[in-house]
């Protein structure tokens, strides 16, 4: 534990040992890479697939050991109970911070399945990760406008077809796809210009989630409900990576809910895509109340 170096000289061990980490394990996943494009075999791609979620899995545990290394903060992780790593989840958390995904292998890898999530197309071309991305078989989206799409019909459920193809290959193998249902990072101005209806909340989305369930065909019968708090608020990811959030506190909570409930045309069901939203509503509202009556308690002590 560095704990007794200044926080920037912390910061500055971190960054330097997670691009070295970064590095390190880049260099298979890229070969893997060039094998599931030359090699065009179900088979092998089904074997390498699970060989680059190992070789994810020990980037993971590199990054955990760095933050292990270099922070002092206290983490408090409930929920862990009954989770499996040879079941399929779905998972959900409210989004503050680019340490929230950093967070979320902390307190899970070991736990549950490895993480997939989707990325924005422009993510693609980030150096050394997105063919690492790309490998692990993220999808990644593109998010037209309104506009856009008034002008090219034609382009309209593009980025839902994604979706549904990166999904198809996940029946086979175990994963968690996390879910951001704020589409953003949580910030006063964010929230302000919302007019959320929560305290602690940006407005839910719940098309994302409801497409991502019907594309998996009933594989996933687990809803991890996940709530991060830091103690520390309007800090930023380099205030993260410097140790100066004194306690971060994850609560995850494993929801069971019948396929059917949550399965559905979304886009031309209109009672089913209400019936979905206010699930989602009543989710978010106990999330915003769980965050509140956790911040008042702490402010007691």
């Amino acid at each position: 534990m560095l704990s007794f170096l200044p926080a920037t000289v912390r910061g500055v061990i971190s960054i330097s040992l997670m691009v070295l980490n970064t590095i390190f394990w880049s260099i298979p996943f890229h070969v893997l890479a060039l094998s599931k494009v030359l090699i065009k075999n179900d088979a092998w791609h089904r074997t390498c697939a699970r060989i680059i979620m190992s070789a994810g899995n020990c980037w993971i545990w590199g990054m955990n050991a760095i933050l292990g290394l270099t922070q002092p903060t206290t983490y408090e992780i409930r929920g862990l109970e009954g989770l499996s790593k040879h079941q399929w989840y779905f998972v959900n958390c409210n989004h503050q911070s680019w340490a929230d995904i950093l967070v979320l292998f902390y307190a899970f890898t070991g736990h549950i399945p490895f993480f997939k999530f989707f990325l924005k197309k422009e993510l693609f071309w980030v150096p050394l990760l997105g063919i690492c991305w790309w490998a692990l078989d993220y999808p990644f989206m593109e998010r037209f406008s309104r506009s856009f799409l008034e002008k090219n019909p034609h382009m309209k459920g593009k980025d839902l077809e994604t979706t549904r193809k990166a999904c198809e290959r996940y029946r086979h193998t175990p994963v968690s796809i996390l879910n951001f249902m704020e589409g953003t990072r949580f910030t006063p101005e964010k929230h302000s210009r919302q007019g959320s209806p929560y305290r602690h909340l940006l407005k839910p989305k719940a098309g994302g989630f409801a497409f991502a369930m019907a594309a998996m065909d009933g594989k996933i019968a687990n809803i991890l409900d996940v709530t991060i708090i830091y103690s520390d608020k309007g800090l930023s990811f380099w205030d993260f990576i410097c140790g100066r959030i004194s306690r971060i506190t994850v609560l995850a909570k494993k929801l069971h809910v019948s396929v059917d409930t949550l399965t559905g045309d979304y886009q031309n069901d209109e009672i089913f895509r209400d019936r979905l939203q206010n699930w989602v509503c009543d989710l978010w509202q106990d999330k915003d109340e769980l965050i509140e009556q956790h911040s008042s308690s702490r402010a007691q002590l």
